[in-house]
């Protein structure tokens, strides 16, 4: 009875070595961020924006104003869908699904939940936790969170009047 042994690779040459650098490594492109217009800001893929420049000639508040709302025009209006489930003797809402802009805070989703639930001007407790496992942290991104954490295509936020989980 033979055995089959699997196929050999065939022997790397000598003179190449598989964790070496190339004798000349290709030249870097330089770091660009695209720029607004100067009379339609935003437009244009193939437009830069020189930082270094708004700085030097509008300041540091005016420059960093301007690329925020660049970014905000080119990326800040994605929405994720968010569906809260209540935990324990929370009160239920009668809508559990809503689409939030990516961008935001989750301390805005909280806001949002105890606005929702009634609790906006009341000092009671509200919990939240992600997938029914851990409480993000008010400054965590919505989209980061939803990035990870989605399940069939949207963010479940547990929420709970006392701690539910660790």
């Amino acid at each position: 009875m033979s055995t089959l042994s699997p196929p050999l690779l065939p022997p790397v040459p000598q003179t190449e070595s598989l964790l070496s650098p190339s004798p000349t490594p290709p030249p870097v492109p330089p770091l660009s961020t695209p720029t607004p217009n100067s009379e339609n800001p935003g437009a244009g893929d193939g437009a830069e924006i020189d930082t270094a420049e708004m700085v030097r000639t509008r300041g540091v508040g005016a420059a960093g104003r301007e690329v925020v709302e660049v970014m905000k025009r080119k990326g800040g209006g994605q929405k994720v869908v968010i569906r809260f489930k209540a935990i324990g003797s929370a009160p239920i809402m009668k809508q559990n699904m809503y689409r939030i802009t990516s961008s935001h805070k989750f301390q805005a989703v909280v806001t949002f939940l105890r606005k929702e639930l009634g609790m906006a001007g009341s000092a009671g407790s509200l919990f939240c936790y992600i997938n029914a496992s851990f409480a993000p942290a008010p400054d965590d991104v919505v989209a980061n969170l939803f990035k990870c954490f989605q399940t069939d295509g949207h963010l479940i936020v547990n929420y709970s009047t006392a701690i539910a989980w660790g």
